[in-house]
């Protein structure tokens, strides 16, 4: 019943006719399997525990309580499931309790008998609470929890890419410069050369110039 809910919602905007598609179906169903996937291994065992939660899980977590609140409000129900099915992606190593927890009552407007599984067994290996999963508090987004805590930037020479290395998302451009200069790669770009300059466009790129 949640694959067919799921699918009718997924091609598409509401509004619009959509042909019908079986492969539309199957995939449906295998983002639940995968979604059941973060709460149970294959021996039926149950994976969430009190951890707490990665940066990256908190932002991808943080992400989706935003994107699907929105979407909700507009009836984007297709954007939204896209929304779930990159999340969950994204929290295939997920074991904290209070994201799996938020996710069972994000999903449950889409996925309402998966989601009452998950509620009852997730709450009730807390404290036997048995209400179900669509009197809990909707989850809010934290804007400071969605933040880039580090970003990718390419290191060039004379212009070329060479590599990318991560830096601080708030580093100042002396920081990012030691960064590429300190890094065991430049080196190999560097012997027997004369550095001219370093050019750092912040959250850019950083070209290193010699000669």
């Amino acid at each position: 019943a949640d694959t067919l809910r799921l699918y009718e919602m997924f091609p598409g905007p509401v509004e619009q006719s959509k042909p019908w598609d079986t492969n539309g179906i199957d995939g449906c169903h295998r983002f639940l399997k995968k979604l059941w996937g973060l709460y149970w291994d294959r021996e039926g065992n149950f994976l969430p525990a009190d951890v707490a939660p990665t940066a990256d899980e908190e932002k991808a977590l943080h992400k989706l309580i935003k994107k699907v609140t929105q979407d909700i409000e507009q009836f984007s129900y297709n954007t939204s499931i896209s929304a779930f099915m990159i999340a969950v992606s994204e929290l295939q190593k997920c074991r904290s309790r209070e994201v799996l927890r938020q996710l069972a009552i994000l999903i449950a407007p889409f996925a309402p008998f998966i989601a009452e599984e998950l509620w009852h067994n997730i709450n009730g290996n807390i404290n036997g609470n048995v209400n179900t999963v669509f009197d809990a508090e909707w989850p809010k987004w934290d804007e400071s929890k969605m933040k880039d805590t580090e970003i990718t930037m390419p290191v060039q020479f004379c212009g070329k890419t060479r590599f990318t290395m991560q830096v601080p998302a708030d580093a100042d451009k002396d920081t990012v410069e030691q960064m590429a200069l300190n890094n065991p790669r430049t080196s190999k770009y560097t012997d027997g050369k004369q550095i001219i300059k370093t050019i750092v466009v912040p959250k850019k790129i950083i070209n290193i110039v010699v000669k």
